[in-house]
């Protein structure tokens, strides 16, 4: 029987290598849980069991269950009816399934009914889910709407909200966007105003673009500060969906279909404060969004994994002249290529993930324990600082790359993958909004920018150099410590220029020098443990570098006269 977790090799090769001790050692504390729950473990290594046990349960559902409905949940999608959302019947069906299965809590502790499993297993699900149906993971992957409420919300509302997320009774939506406030969240207009005769909060005003904004619990962004117009008059508010908070359209999409996109209209909704006010924009929401931003780089792995599996299957089974159309090395190389790219953004996406644990972990550690020591402190900064870098890295090149995947196996499909009888179209289609939403690609540059600047990612080079003590990985090592003192170089030309403009127009190259040279270092990791990892290493290292070396020369070109010719084209002066 086909299973998305057991049957992925790549995925395999990752979990079974992962050294997930600290990790699980963080999030387990004493142990002392295993005490009072009968799921809870009683050390590291029954706790990777245990995660085992769960994604092949995920891999399985995916596969045998939710992958069937998903071309029916795509042609009926989400309806919109005097003011109601309705989900496709397959989609329902769906979250019916994970229901039942207990999978819907899967990083809240178990004192709400959650798993308290980590980001990693959590991440491993998403792609799982997405390669299934990636409209369901908009639902599926919404769960981090209760960690944002965990993290920082009071007592009272996680006893409220978090239970009825665990269970899987209500579905989430985070309510950021507005129609003159997209990416510029300091924009954000929406009304907060507090009520002393009851002490609640009331909002009034409209988002737009709301992923699942018919969900039955809602995180939302709104101006708590009357007079202030930039995010420190922002704060973040949890609501439930009533007859005053109305639906006033769904989106039609391009893809994603299952999921709808709505456009709210809040009329004096009652709403709880989350956290403190004034910290919606510059501390939680930043937090949800970086979260968000892991997710839909998982989303975008699922998505590509799926298509090139289409496309390698098509490729074997449609004969021309003769022969197999995988026998011809322009069109195996085009699925080569492909596998090359899933398997780089599966390295990031899944080593961010155990970054972004470690993170959390030790930000826990710290503001529990009453004397902190020095090391503590620097732990949880180093690794703060290193997840805040790389997650929109792992955004952008999984989603950057599932674009590209999704392409090259249409075009493997050729005139009949254009056709709605292949599942490729969808996947074409549903690929296109991940290097879009919760951030485009520019910004995730932007994001990922200081840290680039700033080398925050020096110590992490420096312990995987050392680790890299196989005979093999000699010569890789050469090229990379090469690589990473030209990093070095273009950096601090960037930084002694002194010129915003410059680092601002070059930062794309930048990222990207950094991020690949990452990615080579964990390939290089992996290869340890698998011939064929260190063929796709190969292929990576070849096709990455010489590019590679194109964005370094162009960095330290100095050359700021292709600024002004690109300004002066577009009348930009």
């Amino acid at each position: 029987m086909e299973n998305f977790f057991t049957d992925n090799k790549d995925i395999q090769l990752l979990f079974d290598n992962a050294d997930l001790k600290e990790i699980v050692d963080l999030k387990e504390g004493d142990y002392s849980e295993a005490s009072t729950y009968d799921y809870a473990f009683i050390d590291a290594d029954d706790a990777k069991e245990g995660y085992r046990e769960v994604l092949a349960l995920i891999g399985e559902i995916a596969a045998q269950q939710i992958a069937p409905f998903a071309p029916d949940v795509d042609e009926k999608g989400s309806v919109f009816d005097t003011g109601k959302v309705s989900y496709a019947e397959g989609l329902e069906k769906d979250m019916e399934i994970l229901r039942r299965s207990n999978l819907m809590g899967f990083t809240l502790p178990r004192q709400y009914g959650g798993l308290n499993f980590p980001t990693f297993v959590y991440t491993i699900a998403i792609e799982i889910v997405s390669q299934a149906d990636a409209s369901l993971m908009n639902l599926f992957g919404l769960q981090d709407i209760g960690d944002t409420i965990c993290e920082f919300a009071d007592e009272e509302l996680k006893a409220k909200y978090l239970p009825l997320f665990s269970s899987g009774k209500v579905t989430g939506a985070m309510a950021l966007t507005e129609p003159d406030a997209g990416s510029d969240l300091q924009a954000v207009q929406l009304k907060a105003t507090l009520d002393p005769s009851d002490n609640m909060w009331y909002l009034n005003g409209v988002k737009r673009f709301i992923t699942n904004g018919c969900g039955d619990v809602l995180l939302v962004l709104a101006r708590s500060e009357p007079g202030t117009k930039d995010g420190r008059g922002l704060s973040m508010f949890v609501c439930e969906k009533d007859e005053s908070l109305v639906v006033r359209r769904i989106e039609n999409k391009l893809g994603i279909h299952g999921s709808p996109t709505c456009e709210l209209q809040f009329n004096d909704t009652r709403a709880y404060l989350v956290g403190k006010r004034k910290m919606g924009l510059i501390r939680y929401v930043m937090s949800l969004m970086n979260g968000a931003r892991l997710g839909i780089a998982a989303q975008a792995l699922g998505i590509a994994q799926a298509a090139y599996l289409e496309g390698l299957d098509y490729a074997k089974a449609r004969e021309q002249f003769g022969q197999a159309i995988i026998e011809f090395p322009l069109v195996y190389s085009m699925l080569v290529d492909s596998r090359v790219s899933i398997e780089a953004a599966r390295l990031l996406a899944y080593e961010t993930s155990k970054v972004v644990d470690l993170k959390k972990g030790y930000e826990h550690l710290l503001h529990n324990t009453e004397a902190p020591t020095k090391e503590l402190r620097e732990k949880a900064k180093h690794y703060s600082s290193l997840a805040a870098m790389l997650t929109p890295m792992a955004k952008y090149l999984s989603t950057e790359y599932a674009n590209d995947v999704t392409y090259k196996s249409l075009q493997v499909h050729g005139g009949t993958g254009y056709m709605k009888d292949f599942n490729v179209e969808r996947h074409c289609r549903d690929a296109r909004i991940t290097n879009i939403y919760e951030g485009t690609t520019q910004l995730q540059y932007v994001a990922a920018i200081g840290g680039v600047v700033t080398k925050v990612i020096e110590p992490t080079l420096d312990r995987m150099e050392s680790d890299h003590k196989e005979a093999f990985q000699k010569p890789y090592l050469k090229e990379l410590k090469e690589k990473r003192e030209l990093l070095n170089k273009a950096i601090d030309f960037v930084r002694d220029k002194n010129d915003h403009e410059y680092q601002s127009y070059y930062q794309d190259r930048l990222v990207d020098m950094a991020a690949k040279l990452y990615t080579a270092h964990l390939f290089l990791r992996y290869a340890a443990f698998s011939n064929e990892k260190k063929k796709t290493m190969d292929i990576f290292f070849e096709r990455e570098f010489p590019q590679w070396d194109k964005n370094y020369q162009s960095v330290i070109s100095g050359k700021s006269r292709v600024i002004e010719d690109s300004s002066s084209l577009l009348d930009l002066s």
